[in-house]
């Protein structure tokens, strides 16, 4: 009887195309970072997740979503927590050459949660 590792539920605001990418992975993997973006940042509360997709995305790109993924927590803890505002405003940074180990650590789907246009 294999017992699941303990997961930690995380968010990500983004746009159309990278959504599009993660549906072309099966809804289980980020896509490789481009050159411009040296960090993957999910979040750790939904709201601020929200506040990300509804107000920066649908400005920048017309439409703006919110999905919600578990990651095994023992892997989690090698990124130490980044508070980039107020108390609920918290991310992970995990530097662009580990999205792929860190692709391997999501269990279960990516779920779309919200969308907003």
């Amino acid at each position: 009887m294999s017992s699941q590792p303990a997961t930690t539920t995380l968010w990500r605001p983004t746009g159309p195309e990278e959504l599009d990418l993660v549906r072309q992975s099966g809804w289980r993997a980020w896509p490789p970072r481009l050159p411009e973006q040296p960090i993957f940042c999910p979040v750790l509360d939904e709201d601020y997740a929200i506040r990300i997709a509804r107000d920066w995305n649908v400005k920048h790109s017309g439409v703006g979503y919110v999905t919600r993924f578990e990651v095994e927590s023992e892997f989690l803890s090698r990124y130490p927590v980044q508070q980039v505002g107020g108390r609920t405003i918290l991310e992970l940074w995990v530097p662009a050459e580990e999205l792929h180990e860190f692709n391997a650590h999501i269990v279960g789907d990516i779920r779309l949660t919200h969308e907003f246009s």
